[in-house]
């Protein structure tokens, strides 16, 4: 009988250190870096794009990227960021954030949208380290509700 509970206890033991070695060996997702809005990620060195996408009303229309760039270096660091033909240059504090957007105070990116909305735009972001590197982008446009303020505000803009 003794020898039978021992062999129980060590088979529990076994499945236990079994089970527990396949979350050792997995991936943890919530450790993954990840875009958790509608944007997407680009990481440059010490310099981060966060939730870049852009928003516009059509392909070949007015366009303007949002999100953010993040600096998690001990410089500042120089930006250019393509977005149709038209290029903008910003500098990120180290330590620091540039959001951009068309509110006072943000960074404003425009230019032309490539792509449809519903589709993805070519952005190009260009740093000293890490030259350039053309990052795809979601085009939006005002049907969600928390971008039609940035649409309407664009289109004023454009004119």
């Amino acid at each position: 009988m003794k020898l039978q509970v021992t062999a129980r206890i060590a088979a529990a033991a076994i499945v236990a250190l079994s089970l527990a070695s396949c979350s050792f060996a997995a991936s943890i997702t919530t450790s993954q870096q990840y875009s958790a809005s509608d944007g997407v990620r680009l990481e440059l060195e010490d310099v981060t794009g966060l939730n870049l996408l852009v928003i516009s009303t059509d392909e070949g229309a007015p366009a303007a990227l949002i999100g953010s760039f993040d600096n998690s270096g001990d410089e500042p660091v120089s930006v250019t960021v393509g977005l149709g033909g038209e290029d903008t240059s910003f500098t990120v504090p180290a330590g620091g954030v540039v959001a951009l957007g068309l509110d006072e105070d943000e960074t404003a990116v425009v230019g032309t949208s490539t792509a449809a909305p519903g589709l993805i735009a070519s952005v190009s972001v260009e740093t000293p380290r890490s030259g350039m590197q053309d990052v795809d982008v979601p085009v939006l446009d005002g049907t969600l509700e928390e971008y039609a303020d940035t649409l309407e505000m664009l289109q004023s803009v454009a004119g």
